[in-house]
């Protein structure tokens, strides 16, 4: 029986549909000692006077992450499982390059610290084969970590979708957004 590494089968989707705004993901994501206390996740209402819609923010932790390739103190790394770290607060200078690149506008700068801080898809957690605490508490498990065949098998109407385009660019992600089968197409000229 071959050896599977758990780290590089498992997958963050994202299904915004199933988002009911209860913020539980905010919650759990504060009570982690790693960042502060602060949450790395945001829901955000679509527009509060007309709907009840809510999105997550996560960081979507992009193949080409153009957060580091902006930081001019190279303070922010993607290591080989794919995951982008928040800034190392000996390197970042809080200077806000990684904010004003994220095209998904994830990084947040955290004045109190002049520091950037940002999901690291709760890495001291994934490392050792556990799920990212706002995956473990999501009541409609809008958000959700494991593998593709368990979400096709949760979701057969749906598809998740990991590449971007942002004007000319591409951007490719390890996390998932869920969406309709057949509601979207990635053509690449």
């Amino acid at each position: 029986m071959p050896v599977t590494n758990y780290r590089t089968e498992q997958e963050f989707f994202v299904d915004m549909q199933r988002c009911i705004g209860c913020k539980a993901c905010e919650m759990a994501c504060s009570e982690c000692e790693t960042n502060g206390h602060e949450s790395m996740i945001h829901v955000n209402y679509i527009d509060r006077a007309v709907t009840v819609q809510t999105t997550v923010q996560v960081c979507m932790h992009c193949d080409d992450p153009v957060c580091a390739n902006v930081c001019p103190a190279d303070a922010i790394t993607k290591d080989e499982f794919g995951v982008v770290h928040t800034a190392n607060t000996a390197r970042c200078i809080g200077c806000s390059n990684c904010v004003m690149a994220c095209p998904f506008g994830v990084p947040k700068k955290d004045e109190a610290y002049d520091l950037m801080m940002k999901c690291n898809m709760c890495y001291d957690r994934t490392s050792a084969g556990k799920k990212p605490m706002c995956a473990t508490v999501c009541p409609t498990q809008a958000l959700y970590y494991g593998t593709r065949e368990e979400i096709a098998k949760m979701r057969p109407n749906s598809t998740p979708v990991n590449n971007f385009i942002f004007g000319k660019e591409s951007v490719s992600t390890k996390v998932n957004i869920m969406m309709p089968k057949g509601s979207t197409s990635l053509i690449i000229d």
